[in-house]
């Protein structure tokens, strides 16, 4: 069963374009194939290269419901799939206390009493959906069971009711930030896709279509100067949306060129920690910081 939102490659570039996602043509090319084959996309990259917005750009582009996991430390199977609303079982048990458990029992495990989760959620869905499933390396390694049952037949077994298939395929997004390695077992149901950091040429365009107020000569110098600072060993590179957020940030400051001033007063915009500021100020050869 394949999802069909995209007839080419060249379709998939120009229409995420539309929305202000420039993609490259490996992205391009692997989201098509993703779409063709019916087959989920794990997306790999550092933290800040557009990988939760590639599936944002997705769904708005496919006119698709964006439904989203976000993972974190502890995320378990009821943050995740379903669980049953127990103050309302609770309730209607009491409420037919005369009732015999069996009689009782089929009642409360009903589609009433069922509260789903995002995967249960995408599964679901009759309408065209993009699941995702964000920051995957953060939660427990236990989580990505849960997930195998979903991303191979897309379908999701609750006891009480059985299994429920998928009538329209959720088209798939799994991000990581690689902070931990994915089982091989999660990796063989999905087609692979590593974003870095954009090269210059794209980065400048992606700026350019984010700020086209910004001359072209002073965009060159913000990726120029971006590109220097994730060179340096920091504990967090500068993110293409920090890029953009500091090429608005010039434009608010009526900066037409790159002065030592305006690059010290403003790397907060870029950089996040002290020791990073302190450490691209030596490299920059500014004064103070």
């Amino acid at each position: 069963m394949t999802t069909g939102h995209f007839g080419s490659v060249d379709e998939v570039a120009e229409r995420l374009a539309a929305t202000g996602y420039l993609a490259s043509t490996a992205v391009a090319t692997t989201v098509f194939l993703a779409d063709r084959l019916g087959k989920p996309l794990l997306v790999e990259g550092p933290a800040g290269v557009g990988k939760t917005e590639l599936a944002k750009a997705v769904a708005e582009v496919a006119g698709a419901r964006l439904v989203r996991l976000q993972c974190y430390e502890g995320v378990d199977e009821a943050r995740a799939l379903y669980e049953w609303n127990h103050a309302k079982q609770l309730l209607r048990i009491t409420a037919g206390r005369d009732e015999g458990w069996d009689e009782a029992r089929t009642d409360i495990f009903g589609e009433e009493f069922l509260l789903s989760r995002p995967l249960l959620t995408a599964i679901r869905s009759p309408e065209p959906t993009v699941l995702l499933i964000d920051e995957l390396d953060k939660a427990d390694v236990e989580i990505e069971g849960l997930l195998l049952e979903v991303l191979s037949d897309f379908q999701v077994t609750v006891p009480e009711l059985g299994t429920i298939t998928a009538t329209r395929r959720p088209f798939v997004v799994v991000t990581s930030n690689a902070g931990r390695e994915l089982s091989e077992a999660l990796r063989r149901r999905c087609l692979f896709l590593h974003i870095d950091f954009p090269e210059p040429d794209l980065e400048r365009r992606i700026v350019r279509a984010k700020v086209p107020e910004l001359d072209e000569a002073l965009t060159a110098s913000v990726v120029r100067v971006v590109g220097a600072l994730r060179a340096l060993d920091l504990r967090k590179a500068p993110s293409v949306a920090e890029t953009v957020d500091w090429a608005r940030t010039l434009l608010a400051l009526g900066a037409d060129t790159l002065s030592e001033d305006v690059v010290r007063d403003s790397l907060g915009v870029l950089l996040k920690h002290q020791e990073d500021i302190r450490r691209a100020a030596a490299k920059l050869d500014l004064d103070t910081v």
